[in-house]
């Protein structure tokens, strides 16, 4: 990556001469080439078709509810579901179209689990649907070996636990807060960062990419980010239920969370993209907090210092992140 940041950078200063920048940027390899450019598109509308048809078996199910019968529903279920793991047989695992095909037989599944569910009016709530959507996925997931199955089960995990907290409010009915969700969340996605960058570390080919991991560490610092600014706009009521350590608890949960992200993607991983949401995320909780402190009143020179301090952090944020990004190139 370094050539070609090298060769950004001399277009950037004017050390290429105008009008032969697409020429740089094909020699550095910056520029994709067409066989690149097909191939791109060939997954795409393979993935697009695979989504689309996961959802075509729902679309032409709830449209002709009244007119098929009980048999017939299931039936058109199954021979998805079946077709899909024949072709992933036929295809091979090693095949991006068989790993498609596993991915679309997933998806049969939940609708047939849907149907189950709306046939026999099981009174089960949403949770358990995705709860046993996840459960069934699982064998198909691990054998996938497919970043992108691996988003697709954890996104399931999560709406079984949202759901789940939205019924109950806690664990067993023994907690209820509207955080409650919001912490498990947190929990659950950050021992999923944790076991995929711990497995990736180990060598496992498949989880090498960086975009699913990145998708991961978002979803860990944007909930860290809500409980902190929940604890900052707090004004104490919220947490009656679990006392009033709440707000200190989920302080020490994000100093946690800042400072091992910053060890690991920059010692460890070396990961600009997370360190920039880390940044982004200290800059919004840190002017919310000192906003919350200095917008009491309504005056207009408090008004211009924090909006002074909402630019200076940005600023600096920049440039902190410039310094890593030269430090990473070295």
């Amino acid at each position: 990556m370094e050539q070609p940041n090298k060769v950004l950078d001399w277009i950037a200063q004017g050390r290429v001469k105008v009008g032969s920048e697409v020429v740089a940027l094909n020699l550095a390899g910056i520029q994709p080439e067409a066989a690149q450019w097909r191939r791109f598109i060939d997954q795409m509308l393979l993935w697009c078709g695979a989504i689309a048809l996961g959802a075509s078996l729902i679309f032409f199910l709830a449209y002709n509810w009244q007119t098929m019968g009980r048999f017939a529903k299931f039936g058109l279920a199954e021979a998805a579901v079946l077709i899909a793991l024949m072709a992933c047989w036929k295809l091979g695992l090693e095949n991006i179209a068989g790993k498609a095909s596993l991915l679309l037989a997933s998806l049969f599944t939940g609708g047939l689990l849907a149907l189950v569910g709306q046939t026999y009016q099981t009174g089960a709530d949403t949770y358990e649907l995705f709860r046993a959507w996840a459960i069934a996925s699982l064998v198909w997931m691990m054998l996938a070996q497919l970043s992108a199955m691996y988003l697709f089960w954890l996104g399931l995990v999560n709406l079984s636990v949202l759901l789940y907290f939205q019924t109950f409010g806690g664990f067993f009915g023994l907690v209820f807060s509207s955080s409650n969700q919001l912490w498990a969340m947190l929990i659950l996605n950050a021992i999923a960062l944790a076991a995929w960058e711990w497995l990736r570390w180990r060598g496992v080919q498949h989880l090498q990419e960086r975009w699913s991991a990145r998708v991961v560490a978002t979803v860990v610092g944007v909930l860290a980010t809500i409980l902190m600014l929940e604890a900052i706009f707090s004004d104490g009521d919220r947490y009656r239920q679990i006392g009033s350590s709440a707000n200190l608890l989920a302080m020490i949960s994000y100093l946690v969370w800042a400072s091992l992200t910053f060890w690991v993607y920059r010692r460890k991983v070396k990961d600009l993209f997370v360190l920039a949401g880390l940044v982004l995320s200290l800059i919004i909780t840190v002017n919310a907090w000192l906003a919350r402190e200095v917008l009491s009143h309504s005056d207009a020179a408090r008004f211009l210092f924090v909006g002074l301090m909402i630019i200076g952090s940005s600023a600096l944020g920049g440039i902190w992140l410039k310094t890593m990004m030269k430090e990473m190139q070295s």
